[in-house]
């Protein structure tokens, strides 16, 4: 299969880099010129999840997870809440690959413009004991203890910001987020939740973001922008 995804999508003017696990994938991933990683969970001799949980530790490039068949859903959850962008159920065609290979470059570079303009306002926001700047995506507590963001959960955490006290529908956060449409409908629910990890004191009981059930997420506190 890999073999076969590699010369099909060279075949279509992609530079393809095969790797049959995890250190050869990292080798590649070491020039620094990967732009997205397509990673088969049903390893021979390694975890998948392990993987996309060690590159999303060091490195925001997007991720589109292969996975077991349809009626497994726990593989889609998993991937997605430790930060795939999308995902393929076996069996899938090579033209649907192809599609959401593109769609989900177009929303990396969309979604790398919009950080950009963010970046270059310099603004600073101040939340429920929380610094966030935009300068340099360093998310501090009033306390000096850092948080570490991801691309993706930073422009999840600036949609929220931008429009305090109010619901947002998951579209909304979708939107903001630089989200496929189509991917997997819990996505938003559990980038919210590694989002309530890294800022709630009890995530279980969250009261920074709060849920309206079957409406969306508000981001329950006051913000204050410098």
């Amino acid at each position: 299969m890999r073999r076969l995804i590699a010369e099909y999508l060279e075949g279509r003017d992609f530079r393809v880099s095969r790797a049959a696990g995890g250190a050869e994938m990292a080798r590649h991933l070491e020039r620094g010129d990967v732009d997205l990683v397509v990673l088969d969970v049903r390893l021979e001799r390694e975890d998948g999840f392990d993987l996309v949980r060690a590159l999303r530790g060091r490195s925001d490039t997007p991720i589109i997870l292969i996975t077991g068949q349809r009626r497994d859903e726990t593989d889609r959850i998993v991937g997605l809440e430790l930060g795939a962008d999308d995902y393929l159920t076996k069996p899938f065609g090579l033209g649907e690959l192809l599609a959401r290979i593109r769609a989900v470059l177009r929303r990396v570079e969309t979604a790398a413009a919009r950080d950009r303009q963010a970046s270059r306002a310099h603004r600073t926001y101040h939340f429920a004991g929380w610094r966030l700047r935009t300068r340099d995506r360093s998310l501090v507590s009033d306390g000096g203890q850092p948080a570490t963001l991801t691309a993706g959960e930073t422009r999840l955490l600036l949609t929220f910001l931008g429009s305090p006290q109010q619901l947002l529908t998951r579209e909304q956060l979708q939107d903001g987020a630089g989200l496929s449409e189509e991917v997997f409908d819990r996505s938003v629910d559990v980038r919210v939740l590694r989002l309530r990890r890294k800022l709630e004191v009890d995530p279980s009981a969250p009261a920074i973001i709060t849920t309206s059930r079957g409406a969306g997420y508000t981001l329950a506190v006051p913000v204050q922008v410098e």
